[in-house]
């Protein structure tokens, strides 16, 4: 079974959750081009997240999903309204949802946790979660220690349960490697940020057009926030800042709304600009229609390649 039967989808991808990115809008084009569209809720109140599903199903027909970050303040508020709402889909990272699953599961939704480890991928199965995604540490954003070619069978050999890959998935090639590590489909985030539809700045998507292959770095390792992001003059600061072991406090100061600098400012200095180390792979902006097309299409000829080495 792949990623597209399961949800009921044309390409067995799932849109990655991005702060500040991923709102109704974006998940409704994400879905109507044939992959599952995801609203991001963190940050977000209930009200703010029930108008973002309102313009979602307004926009779209197709399946989509919401991710909630267990860590917020509202996370209780946040859950119910997931169940009210019959969320199809529902994502989950920065902890345990197994106090929520069982609302969830009875709304109706498919409950898939995100997670960095086995471990926690098996907890997470033993609590009814329906599939895991296992995101390797190339991602962009907040990530874990293990890369994808080694998470994600590992992941597969702990649990039962379908597994997807996410973390430095842009190409045929990847999405192939990813099948064969055990995944049933792929979580992608970095390539959807150069589409037509993605509602970041232009100086943002310049920013991944123009990456090479070192110019993402992780921040906050040292405090046990680690978060991959291009390179910036902030970024180099912040690192300096570490280096020096100033307070998680003082870098959080560094910090304070630098999301949204890069998201809806494009400033290029200030910036935290989230991204994977893919980034160095992506060179134009196209629809996301083209996008999934060409990533499948190119899945389809890389075995063709590996079947003609036999």
């Amino acid at each position: 079974m792949r990623l597209n039967e399961m949800l009921g989808i044309k390409y067995p991808f799932m849109q990655g959750a991005m702060a500040n990115i991923s709102k109704g809008s974006f998940a409704a084009d994400v879905s109507n081009a044939g992959s599952l569209g995801i609203i991001a809720s963190g940050g977000m109140s209930a009200s703010q997240l029930q108008d973002e599903i309102k313009i979602c199903r307004e926009k779209t027909d197709k399946p989509f999903g919401v991710n909630v970050m267990l860590m917020a303040p509202n996370v209780d508020e946040i859950a119910k309204l997931l169940a009210d709402e019959r969320i199809a889909v529902i994502t989950t990272g920065a902890g345990s949802c197994s106090q929520f699953v069982p609302m969830w599961k009875e709304s109706g939704a498919k409950v898939i946790p995100v997670v960095a480890a086995g471990i926690q991928a098996k907890r997470l199965e033993r609590v009814g979660a329906d599939a895991i995604v296992a995101e390797g540490m190339e991602s962009g954003g907040h990530v874990g220690e293990l890369t994808t070619m080694a998470l994600v069978p590992q992941v597969c050999a702990e649990v039962k349960i379908p597994v997807i890959a996410a973390g430095g998935i842009a190409s045929g090639r990847q999405l192939a490697a990813a099948f064969a590590l055990g995944a049933i489909g792929a979580q992608i985030g970095t390539c959807l940020l150069v589409s037509e539809e993605c509602p970041i700045h232009d100086n943002f998507k310049q920013m991944i057009i123009n990456a090479k292959d070192n110019d993402t770095v992780v921040t906050g390792r040292s405090k046990g926030a680690p978060v991959r992001v291009l390179k910036n003059k902030m970024t180099r600061e912040y690192l300096r800042m570490e280096k020096e072991d100033i307070s998680r406090e003082e870098l959080e100061k560094l910090t304070l709304g630098s999301l949204r600098k890069a998201v809806v400012d494009g400033n290029v200095d200030e910036g935290s600009f989230m991204a994977g180390q893919v980034a160095s792979h992506l060179n134009e902006i196209r629809p996301l229609k083209d996008i999934f097309e060409s990533l499948y299409v190119g899945y389809q000829n890389c075995l063709k390649e590996m079947v003609g080495l036999k």
